[in-house]
């Protein structure tokens, strides 16, 4: 198999693998970007809302009545 002729190849092939590959680092690279900004804004916009609204504070039960006279 090795042995036997070797199929032609077009003479513009490496330059257009390395367009095309260019092209993909490009895609890739924003696509990273994007992804970065978008988890940055979700956190700051949860930051916000948590500071917000403090989920972490209940609010005091009223299913009792409050304490007089100890």
């Amino acid at each position: 198999m090795l042995d036997g002729p070797h199929p032609a190849l077009s003479p513009d092939l490496a330059a257009r693998a390395a367009r095309r590959g260019g092209r993909r680092l490009r895609l890739r690279r924003a696509v990273h970007r994007t992804t970065g900004w978008l988890l940055a804004a979700a956190l700051a916009v949860f930051l916000v809302w948590a500071g917000a609204e403090q989920p972490w504070d209940r609010e005091p039960a009223r299913v009792t009545p409050p304490l007089e006279r100890w």
